[in-house]
């Protein structure tokens, strides 16, 4: 398994995890409070945790190109979520 992490800086860190998960449960299973969430992708995993100024996302998949996959669809649904805080991205692989 591979893994990455992306620690983004928001003040609106809950409201953005529920709302991924609630835009992705609609075809994956997921699952979230407002503080932890869960995306089951078909190529992995997005574990997402809000912590008062920072929503951190860890993304697990079994090899480079699912996990860039998972990395980008997830960047691609926040981004379009925080268009106002314009967030930066920037995922770490553990």
């Amino acid at each position: 398994m591979m893994q990455s992490e992306a620690r983004v800086t928001t003040e609106r860190a809950s409201r953005y995890l529920q709302q991924l998960c609630k835009h992705f449960a609609h075809k994956l299973p997921t699952s979230h409070t407002p503080q932890e969430g869960r995306i089951e992708f078909g190529v992995g995993v997005c574990a997402l945790q809000a912590e008062p100024e920072t929503l951190v996302l860890t993304a697990d998949a079994p090899d480079a190109e699912s996990l860039d996959r998972l990395e980008g669809v997830v960047a691609r649904h926040l981004e379009r979520f925080a268009f106002r805080d314009k967030p930066e991205i920037r995922w770490v692989r553990q």
